[in-house]
């Protein structure tokens, strides 16, 4: 099952970010001669009109190639080098954006079939035996009112209020099943925030379902949450020299082993989050990624002129050696990792 599943993600993520670049190139007139899933020898293809699709033995990855994208072939006439600027950005860009669409697509179905888990207001989901919540009388399923008299009715307002009373005695309003109690609890000392009140209760949870247009609108901040996440990790990673995040496709696939474990909507959650990493870092101005040939681009819109192109495909081909030993160093620790004893 986890290599299904990784087979599935990697070939999903892959197979849309291909088909960005695919599409636009149709699109704008550009022949693409080959779209290919994986790299490495073919193990399945077929022709179609002047496009071979292809499956390649390494899924790892996967490519549009189009006619006029070589200094060999600069002068065709359904080249990607004989179209503007502008559109040529487009094909570019594509792909990155395809991922971005897909992880919002997936966020969507998650949001419209699973529905997200939100805290209750101050609604008491657990009462920590032995504690001072317990000692006061309070129970399972209260809902706090106020504290001292002040109205609360979010949860993270009860614990700013117990957190800022340590060792001085409160009295919590509750409602409880339609009665209203006043419980006096005197917050003690807790373990994990020193110098802040604990007295044992964890909040209640709900499930909530949103329409498909609340799913829509969900799913587009979720999808740019993530990407705020990724570009604060990826700094972090880049200029801070903490890579124990970063991981290749072994780890990658153990997360989605742990994904698919923990059930459909982890695993759908992590796919969506892939996707966007995906597109994030495909737009990253390194040789050999889309955010390079963009730049190139750019250059040449400021210029007037292009950049010569076996200096370019030069400075790609030196890139993507570098990605690929990035790729095997990763792979690397992330086996050595996995075989460390208590990994």
């Amino acid at each position: 099952m986890t290599l299904l599943a990784a087979i599935v993600v990697f070939g999903l993520l892959v197979f849309i970010h291909e088909l960005g670049h695919f599409l636009l190139a149709k699109r704008v007139g550009i022949r693409v001669d080959e779209f290919a899933l994986g790299f490495g020898p073919a193990i399945a293809s077929v022709k179609r009109g002047d496009t071979l699709y292809s499956v390649r033995l390494l899924p790892l990855g996967g490519y549009v190639r189009m006619a006029g994208s070589t200094p060999q072939d600069q002068d065709d006439a359904r080249g990607f080098a004989k179209r503007t600027v502008g559109q040529r950005m487009q094909v570019i860009l594509a792909g990155p954006v395809m991922n971005f669409l897909l992880a919002a697509v997936i966020f969507t179905l998650a949001f419209a079939t699973y529905g997200f888990v939100k805290v209750d207001g101050a609604a008491v989901g657990q009462v920590l035996p032995g504690k001072p919540a317990e000692r006061a009388g309070l129970r399972t399923g209260d809902r706090v009112v106020a504290v001292d008299g002040t109205p609360v009715s979010q949860w993270e307002d009860l614990v700013a209020r117990i957190q800022s009373n340590l060792g001085r005695k409160m009295v919590l309003t509750v409602n409880r099943g339609g009665q209203t109690l006043n419980l006096s609890v005197t917050p003690e000392q807790s373990q994990d925030a020193p110098g802040k009140g604990f007295i044992g209760i964890g909040p209640s949870v709900i499930r909530v379902r949103p329409s498909i247009f609340g799913s829509i609108g969900m799913a587009l901040g979720e999808t740019g949450r993530m990407t705020l996440l990724l570009i604060t990790g990826l700094t972090t990673a880049l200029f801070h020299g903490q890579t124990a995040n970063l991981a290749g496709p072994v780890g990658v696939t153990q997360m989605i082993s742990e994904a698919t474990k923990a059930g459909f909507m982890s695993l759908l959650y992590l796919a969506a989050a892939l996707s966007a990493n995906l597109g994030l870092v495909n737009m990253l101005p390194i040789p050999a990624l889309d955010g390079s040939r963009f730049m190139f681009l750019i250059i040449e819109a400021i210029r007037g002129r292009p950049v010569d192109p076996e200096k370019e495909n030069f400075i790609h081909f030196i890139g993507f050696a570098f990605l690929l030993l990035l790729m095997v160093a990763l792979t690397y620790r992330d086996i050595t990792r996995l075989a460390s004893p208590g990994s």
